[in-house]
């Protein structure tokens, strides 16, 4: 079990202010919630002894944080292959294929990116759902970020939500687009199916907003690029339904096998093979929390995608 020791000193600017809020600011390396919980558990002493989260500082006492760092997930390690595109003291990206789900759950009890992280390093078990910061769907391809440390996890979750990394994906959409755009609409739960996601009013739903553009069009088709603003559940699979242009494959949003008028027996049968919605996140961009370098990663199109889009081509030619 992984021991964290850290000893400061109040600085005397801080008089006056809470034990927790100092605390925040002293040891940034964790969220304020875990450190308040460590505290109350004792783990933080000031000047050797236990105080409360909301006892006011003098200034210059002495701080001591000593805490174990527990199991918090109780998944099973598994070994499932991943392809690890890269890997440091500090975190991990990988590159997760369709049909892989990311975390155990109603269905999916087992064999899963989570079980496959556990098998890879059994200290993610003392992380927040084992260092995963984001996630995909299941039949959605690409990269996906994961932390090792909790220093780097706090990092990585903060980042994410001051919108500091940069998550692009390659899609296949339904209808002929006819320049990029915005899609700025709130997502909340739908009203009566517990498995989807929809556009809601700003009271029901959660800000969210997808930036698009044109790659390709083909006779019935969009081959596009999309770029998160905010990360909410099936996001991108929803805006796209909403303007009227479904992902291709889409087994939620996209009403079904659509086949244009005329098309090629070589396209109908790549339509019809097709089982997933046709989404990819191909970039994953942010600064290393560690030390502040820039990281970029790309993942090649899958070779599902790739037959795709191959017979669109043929048919638009």
């Amino acid at each position: 079990m992984t021991v964290i020791r850290h000893e400061a000193v109040v600085p005397l600017s801080a008089a006056g202010r809470r034990f927790d809020q100092a605390l925040a600011e002293m040891f940034p390396d964790y969220s304020r919630s875990r450190l308040t919980a460590w505290v109350k558990a004792g783990a933080v002493t000031l000047d050797g002894a236990p105080a409360a989260p909301r006892y006011l500082l003098r200034g210059g006492e002495q701080v001591r944080l000593e805490a174990e760092l527990e199991v918090e997930v109780a998944s099973a390690p598994e070994d499932i292959a991943l392809d690890i595109v890269h890997e440091d003291d500090h975190l991990l990206v990988l590159n997760k294929p369709a049909g892989l789900v990311v975390h155990p759950g109603a269905g999916n009890p087992a064999g899963t990116v989570l079980n496959a992280l556990l098998h890879h390093d059994p200290r993610l078990a003392e992380l927040p759902r084992g260092g995963i910061v984001h996630r995909l769907d299941k039949d959605t391809s690409g990269l996906m970020v994961v932390a090792k440390t909790l220093a780097t996890h706090t990092a990585l979750v903060a980042m994410l939500s001051e919108h500091a990394v940069e998550r692009q994906y390659e899609a296949v959409v339904l209808g002929t687009l006819i320049a990029g755009g915005t899609v700025d609409a709130p997502i909340g739960r739908h009203m009566s199916d517990r498995l989807r996601q929809a556009v809601r009013d700003e009271e029901d739903g959660k800000h969210a907003v997808t930036h698009y553009r044109l790659r390709e069009r083909f006779r019935a088709h969009t081959l596009i690029q999309c770029n998160l603003e905010t990360g909410r559940t099936h996001q991108i699979r929803v805006h796209l339904a909403h303007i009227g242009h479904a992902l291709v494959g889409d087994p939620l949003y996209g009403g079904g096998l659509r086949l244009p008028k005329g098309a090629s027996a070589e396209l109908v049968a790549a339509l019809r093979a097709f089982r997933r919605q046709a989404l990819h996140a191909e970039c994953l961009a942010f600064e290393h929390p560690a030390d502040g370098q820039p990281m970029r990663f790309q993942a090649p199109r899958p070779a599902d995608m790739d037959a795709l889009i191959a017979a669109l081509k043929g048919d638009a030619a």
